[in-house]
Order: structure tokens, then sequence, then C-alpha cells
């Protein structure tokens, strides 16, 4: 085997021609983080997402997940374009819909794993079979923190991972392998005594730095959440149909951040521009047609109906929006139907409470 120190270099090199904006070199300890986990989860702050608890310690020890690991690979990928006053624009549009800025275009999840693939072959081809395996939101792995450890950034206020010259407007995967490459040292963290992002969350859901109870998450109900978003939330979603991001809007190291432009990421069928009334239009079948190669299609027509109801709900009253709700108020769905119902009712008392025109 070549010498780890030189091994790392090449890393470097090799994760830069495949797209990678970094890469950083993390051990396995993550005693801290898992008493973090344990404390989460014993709060219940998860949510109904219960293979975070069935995966038990796995997701903060690195070995028991992939038996042989010494060390964790991590990588970025840029997904921000620089377009947060865009963004800022359609949040404040009640009739248009507002994506998520990291799904309106092509899924990363293949897309990384495949250029982490090539990456761990042209480690296998400088030093011959080794034990690896690569991540991708694919397991139950603590990426944020691993990537911390990494170097890549620290995790912040709002739980998202932060790099002073970048923000936060990126993906991460990983490499498990046994190979004993030498480890970066750990971001140090610098939000300060800043809260913007606590104080941005629509819902209230950054509890406590650090700390987002996923019930809360505009995220967790519009993607993750199975069943009918809580009456009592739905003021507060807005028009954000599919995830959230006013976390990282508001966040300052993202203000002057550099950006890097990753074509497959560029938005496709006009969603960063699309009002709620055209989507709310599209059959299953269309659904399934335009989300192809999307993260948004792993949510499913249902719950997508659901999140536009809800945002019909909080749009400005006309006569689109009741149209495009009346359209569907016998939906085969019956969880669309009731968010329908609901939708048309806070359309009505809106429209009575702005009196004649």
């Amino acid at each position: 085997m070549p010498d780890p120190a030189a091994l790392t270099s090449r890393l470097q090199q090799w994760s830069r021609e495949l797209g990678f904006q970094r890469l950083g070199v993390a051990g396995v300890d993550l005693a801290e983080d898992e008493a973090q986990l344990r404390d989460w989860l014993a709060q219940g702050q998860h949510g109904g997402m219960d293979w975070m608890a069935r995966h038990g310690d796995k997701r903060s020890r690195p070995a028991e997940l992939q038996p042989g690991t010494l060390r964790v690979i991590s990588v970025r990928m840029d997904y921000g374009t620089g377009d947060d006053a865009a963004a800022w624009d359609t949040l404040a549009d009640g009739s248009r819909a507002y994506v998520a800025r990291y799904a309106l275009g092509r899924d990363y999840h293949k897309l990384m794993r495949a250029r982490l693939q090539r990456l761990a072959d042209r480690i296998e081809a400088e030093v011959g079979p080794f034990g690896y395996r690569v991540f991708v939101d694919s397991a139950p792995v603590l990426e944020r923190a691993l990537a911390r450890n990494a170097g890549l950034g620290w995790i912040g206020k709002n739980a998202c991972l932060i790099d002073k010259d970048t923000g936060s407007w990126f993906f991460l995967g990983e490499i498990y392998t046994d190979l004993p490459l030498p480890v970066d040292a750990p971001a140090s963290a610098h939000c300060g005594t800043c809260t913007r992002c606590m104080v941005a969350c629509p819902t209230g859901a950054i509890v406590a730095p650090n700390r987002v109870d996923a019930r809360l998450c505009i995220s967790y109900l519009t993607i993750e959440h199975a069943g009918a978003i809580p009456e009592a939330l739905r003021p507060a979603i807005g028009n954000r149909i599919f995830g959230c991001d006013d976390c990282q809007l508001a966040c300052p190291w993202n203000k002057f951040a550099r950006r890097f432009d990753e074509p497959d990421f560029r938005a496709r069928n006009d969603l960063d521009r699309a009002t709620l009334a055209q989507l709310f239009a599209w059959t299953s079948d269309e659904f399934a047609q335009r989300t192809e190669g999307s993260a948004i299609r792993r949510t499913g027509f249902e719950r997508w109906s659901r999140n536009l109801a809800v945002a019909l709900g909080n749009a400005p009253p006309g006569a689109d929006v009741t149209a495009a709700l009346e359209s569907r108020r016998e939906d085969p769905s019956a969880l669309v139907r009731e968010h329908v119902a609901w939708a048309l009712a806070a359309q009505a008392a809106r429209t009575a409470a702005s009196g004649p025109a």
C-alpha cells in the first residue's frame, strides 16, 4: 500500500476530478454524538421515523455497520447556485409553490453514489482490494458528525453542516474503509450568539441549538410524515410543498458563500416558478413522469397532493385557487379529501374576513 499521507493527497485530487468540492477523513469515535442521538430518540423528536430507533447504535458506531471500518472518507458536493433572493420571492408569493432547493433538479443520491463508487474504484486500482462501503443517505450514518470530524464544517444551530466559505448548500456522502488513512482536524464552530435560523423557522422546530424536533419540522411533515398534517401547523407551512429552506436562507454564512453550479441540480419542470394550481392539476401519471429522476418522487403522489392542498388553503383567495381545490373535492384518497376540505374552509374563512370587494 502507498504511504497513507500520499494516498490521501491523491484522494483530494481524484475527488475534485469527480466533481466533489471537499474531501476529508475522520475516525470512527462518535461517543458524544451517540449520547445526543439517544436523547433525541428518547424524547420522541424523530416523529414517525421509527427506523431511526430500530437501527440502534449502528448509526454512531461505523464498525458495527461495516465491519473492519477504521476511517470514514467524507465528501461534499455543492448544489446552491446563489438563488437566495429568488427563493425568498417565491416564499413571499403565496400563489407559487416552494420546493426545497435541493429537490429542484436531479436526485442527488444516485449521482453522488455513482461518483463515490468511481472514487472507490480509483483507490482499489491504486492499493489493490480493500474493505469499503459507499453511502449517500442510504443507511444509518451520522453523516454530519462524521463530516464535522473530517473538517468539512461545523454543525450549526439549525443542525445543518456549515462551512465558513461555502455556507450549507451542499450534499454529503461517505466511504467507510479499513484503510488506515491520516485523519483531518475537526472543524470548529462559528455560530457564536447568532440565532437567526431558530427565529426564522416557521414552526419553531429548532427547539434548542442543534436540536430539531421533527414533529414540528416542515421538511419532515411534507416528506417523511405519512398521515394527516396536524391542523395547528398547516397555516405555518405556507406555500412550502416539499421541504423547507428557511433556516438556511436566514443563515448569515450563506449570504456571501461561494457557489458551485452543478448542471444536474438545475431546476426541472419549472419547479422554481410553478404555481400551486398548476402543480395540483397534475395527474398521478404526470407526477410519475415529471418526477422521474427526482428526489420528489419518493414522497409519492398522495403526499404531494396533500401538501399542495394545504398550500392552496394558505394561498391568497382567487378563482383559480378555489377551482383547483373543487376539482379534487372527491379525490379517491381520503387523506387528500380531508386536506382539500380543510383548504376550502380556510379559503372561505379568509374571503369572509376580507369583506366585500
